[in-house]
């Protein structure tokens, strides 16, 4: 490992890109300006891949973007803002699978202030070297047979052989990126990279649920996002009991329509029965219940016939 970030200098015209995202303009001496590999299109520890294509959608989403410790969501915990992004082929190196080895970088700037000095020293000392981004993409293609894991299911298993060909994921069309992280153990070898979903609406934590039951080789969340699948997870446990409470309530109207209608039959085979219903059986049983009245039996005898019914039917 050559190491992800390393200090860096200023070039001209870097203070203009700086201060475009400033309120007040900074001079040279107020900042400090490093580079770091954000991600490459290596296979990384989860046999996930970037495509180069990908790489290249990233550059522009990742200029901007905030540089925090460990995929902290706190404010307190902002470090730096990546200005300039660029994609660098790593001459004389090649992908796992045997591609040209292409490197997603960034710079990126943090104030010389009495709080930054530590982490400035760090990175000049080459003990803060790791990092990793949080991200987002369409589509996650299996190497094998093409398919996307996410939409279309899949039966290979990432870093197994199949007739000689290694299975990974192949991650491509860019949606968003979101932070970059100083990390000690980044997923990628060069630079490390945290795959991550948005979990805005039902069908994207449907996407990330689904992704979680397919994973098999571990998979990091960013803490908001895990703070959305507890919100999610909590949501579901309070749905759970008030589903519990509604069938409960609704075996109890059953079994009173039930014994009524068959007052013969022990309660405790009605109760075993009910016990095994589903919701929707048993409300279907409610509703024939309450609708249908009490059969006639076929032998009951039947009412006299009043003298102008008598043989009515073989009057002409």
């Amino acid at each position: 490992m050559t190491g992800n970030i390393e200090k860096s200098f200023l070039k001209e015209g870097d203070l203009a890109k700086i201060n475009h995202y400033t309120v007040e303009p900074l001079a040279a001496d107020d900042i400090f300006v490093f580079t770091a590999t954000l991600c490459d299109n290596d296979i990384d520890r989860d046999f996930e891949k970037f495509t180069l294509a990908t790489l290249e959608e990233l550059a522009p989403l990742f200029e901007g973007k905030t540089v925090i410790a460990d995929h902290s969501m706190k404010s307190a915990d902002q470090r730096a803002r990546i200005f300039e992004t660029f994609t660098e082929k790593q001459e004389g190196k090649t992908t796992a699978d045997g591609e040209a080895l292409y490197a997603l970088k960034g710079r990126a700037y943090m104030l010389r202030t009495e709080q930054n000095a530590p982490l400035i020293a760090e990175i000049e000392a080459g003990i803060k070297k790791e990092g990793s981004v949080s991200c987002a993409v369409a589509k996650h293609t299996c190497s094998v047979c093409g398919r996307d894991r996410r939409t279309e299911g899949c039966e290979h298993r990432p870093s197994r052989q199949y007739e000689g060909k290694l299975c990974y994921t192949l991650l491509s069309e860019a949606q968003d990126a979101y932070e970059f992280s100083f990390v000690a153990v980044p997923a990628q070898k060069e630079a490390g990279v945290t795959k991550t979903f948005t979990v805005t609406e039902d069908k994207d934590t449907m996407e990330l649920l689904q992704t979680l039951k397919s994973c098999d080789n571990g998979l990091q969340l960013s803490q908001s996002q895990a703070a959305e699948l507890s919100q999610y997870i909590e949501c579901l446990e309070d749905e759970a009991q008030l589903g519990s409470a509604y069938k409960k309530e609704l075996s109890s109207k059953v079994f009173t329509l039930l014994k009524e209608k068959l007052p013969s039959v022990e309660a405790t085979l009605l109760k075993s029965v009910i016990a095994v219903m589903t919701a929707d059986e048993l409300l279907g049983f409610q509703r024939s219940l309450e609708q249908r009245e009490a059969p006639t039996p076929q032998l009951a005898a039947k009412a006299e016939r009043s003298e102008s019914e008598h043989y009515s039917e073989f009057k002409i």
